[in-house]
């Protein structure tokens, strides 16, 4: 179990605990009733991921990058000719994880999260700078640090970032798309952006431009939350009602452990794979419990 420690939230657990001694009772009866408390305090995050070529590409352009020690986790979908979309989501994935990996994630991770989305994306864009064959290539980021009681999500492009309750599939992260966009105008139903067939062309990317606008939030968490972030071979073929649908039958409810995260992961993957699988498929799926 992953206990947080040296926090102000943890110091607050403290204080609560003071009154809680009572004389009439046993010193053993005092500590069960603490440790039973704390429990509810405690979070701990298991995660498994997959990223998958699909039935229709020769090359798999999706990196996933999966840290279960600094609960960091990882999507991207490449896109820029044979080589540069898997060069871009690759160059992604490496460039957030080393900079996450040299700063304290204990504090300021919206920050953080930001900073490392724009240091990848400087690191691609001047490497393609200096390749006129990989001019203009990019890729879509959705990434997520866990911590304390709060989960960090930050995304750029259409690859996704979801809240799973008990009955309903959230989707917490934007996509930056022309189709969302003809969305936020009320031009487009979610159902006409589904049918579009211009859906997949992307307003933002990492690596494209120099100052690329990210979106950053945090949510708070509470015990049995699941978290799943994936690129579109995932959400543009397995409706949300078969994710949700999926989960709840392997997850919800479940005593958990990494081997039956994976199991769901690799249904899904499957899925959408039975459902045409037309490009590559990433999913990683955490859980707060």
């Amino acid at each position: 179990m992953t206990i947080y420690t040296g926090t102000k939230r943890h110091q607050n657990i403290q204080v609560l605990f003071l009154p809680l001694f009572d004389k009439n009772i046993t010193p053993l009866e005092n500590v069960t009733i603490i440790f039973d408390i704390l429990l509810e305090y405690i979070l701990e995050f298991i995660a498994a991921g997959i990223s998958d070529i699909g039935r229709k590409r020769d090359t798999n352009q999706d990196s996933i990058y999966l840290n279960n020690n600094d609960h960091v986790y990882i999507v991207a979908d490449g896109m820029g000719g044979h080589s540069g979309g898997e060069l871009a989501s690759t160059m992604a994935v490496k460039h957030m994880s080393e900079y996450l990996k040299s700063v304290n994630l204990s504090t300021s991770r919206d920050k953080h999260m930001k900073d490392a989305i724009l240091f990848a994306n400087n690191q691609i864009k001047s490497f393609a700078d200096n390749d006129e064959t990989l001019k203009g290539m990019g890729t879509t980021v959705v990434s997520m640090i866990f911590g304390d009681d709060t989960v960090t999500i930050g995304n750029v492009g259409d690859s996704r970032a979801y809240l799973i309750g008990r009955e309903n599939l959230f989707q917490l992260s934007k996509d930056h798309s022309l189709v969302q966009e003809k969305m936020n105008m009320g031009l487009y139903t979610r159902q006409q952006a589904l049918e579009d067939p211009h859906k997949n062309i992307l307003s933002r990317t990492v690596g494209f431009e120099e100052n690329v606008k990210i979106d950053v939030f945090s949510y708070k968490l509470k015990k049995g939350d699941f978290f799943l972030i994936c690129s579109d071979g995932l959400h543009g073929k397995v409706s949300d009602e078969d994710i949700i649908y999926m989960i709840k039958k392997d997850l919800i409810g479940k005593k958990l452990n990494f081997t039956k995260i994976r199991d769901c992961v690799q249904r899904l993957v499957r899925q959408a794979n039975e459902n045409g699988g037309q490009d590559n498929i990433s999913v990683i799926i955490a859980a707060a419990q």
